[in-house]
């Protein structure tokens, strides 16, 4: 069985708007995301800024639910996100057999808070025993589960089909839209909600990311220049959080309901690097395999991508890796295409960076605009592609290549499509 998988609704909050319209208006005109971080007290630490969430309240997007007490910040995000985008696509619990919804979000595998260690180490200093741990409620450990938001929203929308919550890092919201593809196409499921949710910006996270010299510690004060993606003075990435999230639905089913279709995923590949655990190859492998196996996955040749959502961290490292990616993947045609990272505005939103790299792929395809990558001010000349500098350029865009990369080597490639009546697939 190999049935068509439709794009028919989308939802995002993220450091570049509230809504899925806001953040893609920001992505069009080029506004950045970044500021001083304000959801922690930052004195004395190296890095001082974030790609954040402004002024979101759940409460006042989302009615009452059970499970919303449970959420963390991240958590909060997925589901106003979902919200969203079942609002969008007009899907209740009614439009479908419960079965027949299932859900699929990337989504770091969270871990008791900085804060319960330093409150179990007070009390243990103070009571003198060894002990003494801090009477946390059983509902404040369980709010710390990976699955509690996807629990939250499969109640919401009355889901009781598959399942999946992925974390592998930077390509987990692709990892859960490739595989919620599938899961469609393959015929376990005719809704799907996918994407991803984040929230890497406590105390905590700054400090590793920065002791592994993966973040810029150069512009605390330029915030808005912080992150620029194949520019030559990148120095490092900057991290963000949100989320953004896809109704995805089997084409025929999707028809039937009168859905409005706003785009066609095509294609999903995966690879693993086998090389370092945060360092992208040199000489782009792996990459080159996911790029490769999503666009014959697509039934598609190079030649048919006319723009590539690149990972683009703003790392040297990375961004070098994944534009000798392209250049293989892409041999001569790599001159014509247009590549633009979404990071460079909103910062790297860990887990869901994929999922607004797939926002900025289906606006690209509707509005015939390629959004820019910002800071590009000094060309790296041992790159050497067209990144869309600054400005977002008019084309028109058909197929679009999503790059995903991440720690531990791991790498998706998503395709997806303009969607066209009538095509064969």
């Amino acid at each position: 069985m190999n049935r068509r998988v439709v794009v028919t609704g989308m939802g995002a909050v993220t450091p570049l708007g509230n809504d899925a319209p806001s953040t893609w208006q920001a992505m069009a005109e080029g506004r950045s995301g970044v500021g001083q971080l304000t959801s922690i007290d930052t004195t004395g630490m190296d890095v001082t800024i974030a790609g954040e969430v402004k002024d979101f309240e759940l409460t006042d997007v989302v009615p009452a639910a059970d499970g919303l007490r449970r959420l963390l910040r991240s958590g909060t995000f997925a589901v106003g996100a979902a919200w969203e985008a079942l609002r969008d696509a007009g899907i209740d619990e009614e439009t479908y057999d419960s079965a027949d919804m299932g859900v699929a979000l990337g989504g770091s595998c969270d871990r008791p808070n900085l804060q319960w260690l330093v409150d179990v180490g007070a009390l243990r200093e103070e009571t003198g025993r060894d002990d003494a741990f801090f009477p946390y409620s059983p509902s404040a450990a369980l709010s710390y589960s990976q699955n509690i938001p996807m629990s939250v929203v499969a109640r919401m929308m009355g889901a009781t089909g598959p399942m999946l919550g992925v974390s592998t890092a930077c390509s987990g919201s692709a990892h859960a839209v490739g595989e919620a593809f599938r899961s469609i196409a393959e015929g376990d499921a005719t809704l799907m909600l996918a994407g991803g949710f984040d929230s890497l910006t406590s105390w905590l996270d700054l400090v590793g990311f920065s002791l592994l010299g993966a973040l810029t510690k150069e512009y605390n004060d330029d915030p808005e220049r912080a992150s620029r993606p194949f520019d030559a003075n990148r120095s490092g990435f900057v991290l963000g959080e949100g989320s953004v999230v896809f109704v995805l639905e089997e084409l025929e089913a999707a028809r039937a309901r009168g859905a409005h279709i706003v785009a066609e995923v095509l294609g999903y590949g995966t690879s693993l690097n086998a090389w370092r655990v945060t360092d992208s190859p040199p000489d782009g492998s792996g990459a080159i395999e996911s790029m490769q196996s999503a666009i014959a996955d697509a039934g598609l040749e190079p030649s048919d991508i006319e723009y590539v959502v690149a990972h683009g961290t703003s790392t040297h490292g990375n961004d070098l890796s994944e534009t000798t990616a392209i250049k293989k993947v892409f041999g001569d045609d790599a001159q014509r295409l247009l590549i633009s990272s979404p990071k460079s505005m909103a910062g790297h939103l860990t887990s869901a960076g994929a999922s607004l790299s797939m926002l900025a792929a289906i606006g690209a395809i509707s509005h015939s605009l390629v959004p820019p990558t910002i800071n590009q001010e000094t060309p790296d000349r041992r790159l050497g592609l067209d990144y869309v500098p600054n400005t977002a350029r008019e084309r028109d865009v058909r197929h679009v290549l999503i790059n995903a990369f991440a720690f531990g080597g791991t790498n998706v490639g998503l395709v997806v499509g303009r969607y066209e009546e009538g095509a064969e697939r």
